[in-house]
């Protein structure tokens, strides 16, 4: 009788175990999903970029090359949780600025205007065809003429190397 006893409570620890491990696991994922959830998508980080991108031109545009590249570094990075939230998605942007940005930054590491004018104004096309593409024709982005963000001095003169690490 004894064994009996023994071996149901035993049986009734383990299912009390098993049972709190699922239920922790579930907990868990709905926490990760919780998370993911309030993580911004893509609109918001391309909200961003776009800011950004348009910073850029002003900054090198008023030689200030550590501004551009700076705006350029932070811009890749407000991506980021798309790699969670959108992960096809962050592919494409990832392709995009490992290649078709590359010859921006080139530019802004050579702090060469005309060669950064004309792939600024080559990446504005590709952003337009991108948009199309998604089925987002209806965000066409051109070159502003004021920046986006009007609280900083483009003006200041530095280098690109300047951006620290």
């Amino acid at each position: 009788m004894e064994k009996i006893r023994l071996v149901t409570i035993g049986t009734c620890i383990i299912m009390l175990l098993l049972c709190t491990g699922l239920y922790a696991a579930d907990d868990i994922q709905k926490q990760v999903d919780d998370i993911r959830g309030a993580l911004p998508k893509f609109a918001i980080p391309m909200r961003e970029v776009g800011d950004r991108f348009q910073n850029m031109y002003f900054a090198a545009k008023g030689g200030n090359w550590a501004l551009a590249a700076y705006m350029s570094k932070y811009m890749n990075g407000a991506m980021n949780p798309a790699k969670v939230t959108k992960p096809t998605e962050y592919e494409a942007w990832k392709t995009f600025y490992a290649e078709t940005f590359a010859p921006v930054n080139k530019a802004i590491q050579a702090q060469d205007m005309k060669a950064f004018e004309k792939e600024h104004n080559a990446v504005i096309q590709h952003c337009n065809n991108c948009h199309a593409g998604m089925g987002y024709g209806f965000i066409k982005v051109i070159k502003m003429k004021t920046p986006a963000d009007a609280g900083i001095d483009y003006k200041v003169t530095s280098k690109a190397t300047d951006v620290p690490k």
